[in-house]
């Protein structure tokens, strides 16, 4: 089958982290496995910037980070957490946006029977099946669902035969937070993850209902066209 027509074109990737992090939540990932279209919609995306101390890229270049400063829209893919991780190269050396979270999407080309193959593809650590709304909250956990293997993939480009992007069209409404995991002293108070509001319980976190949510202390709420905001309430992260 061919690549879709709502496939995304190259230029698509030429954005700052930042503004590519923010359009790729919505879009859907296509990922073939032997006959069957697998597909998850993105839900939460993480921004890293080569200057930003919990960027892969601030480190130094070496052959596993090398993806990082490829052209936009490179593949970069390591293991975290147990488990692979999806990224995509920006605008800029060294810049990059992590998926972290997604929801299981169906149509024509990836129909509910779909399911059945990312529940086999991740089970939980007993075996088990996974609630659909939390079968791909989190990075690796999307990786699995999409059988995407960092061996496989990193270094690579998206290919409209196996594993492309494709934009259904329309943005969502977003809340914009800090990101997950960071270490300490390493830029962990940077507003950079970007979360669809409507599903938000699919995120690796959900931003809305953490000890103390407040719109414009621990999140803003972002809608289309809205510029990328700073946070201005007591809960805010320090600034440079």
């Amino acid at each position: 089958m061919p690549s879709s027509p709502n496939a995304v074109p190259d230029t698509f990737f030429f954005e700052p982290p930042l503004l590519l992090a923010r359009a790729l939540v919505g879009t859907v990932l296509r990922r073939r496995i032997r006959e069957c279209w697998l597909a998850v919609k993105i839900v939460e995306t993480e921004a890293y910037a080569l200057e930003d101390l919990a960027s892969h890229s601030s480190l130094g270049r070496t052959p596993s980070r090398e993806p990082m400063f490829g052209p936009p829209g490179m593949i970069y893919m390591y293991w975290s957490r147990g488990g692979p991780s999806l990224n995509i190269s920006a605008l800029g050396a060294g810049n990059a946006v992590l998926i972290k979270a997604g929801v299981p999407y169906f149509d024509d080309r990836s129909p509910q029977e779909t399911l059945k193959v990312m529940h086999r593809l991740n089970p939980t650590r007993g075996g088990g099946t996974r609630p659909q709304h939390r079968l791909c909250s989190g990075q690796s956990l999307l990786a699995r669902c999409l059988d995407l293997k960092v061996a496989e993939w990193s270094g690579r480009s998206f290919d409209a035969q196996r594993f492309f992007l494709e934009d259904q069209g329309g943005q969502p409404s977003l809340l914009q937070t800090r990101r997950l995991g960071i270490p300490k002293g390493r830029d962990e108070h940077l507003p950079w993850r970007f979360v669809d509001r409507r599903l938000s319980r699919s995120a690796t976190r959900n931003p809305l209902t953490r000890r103390n949510a407040r719109d414009g202390g621990t999140y803003l709420s972002l809608e289309p066209g809205d510029p990328t905001g700073t946070f201005t309430g007591p809960h805010s992260p320090p600034r440079r």
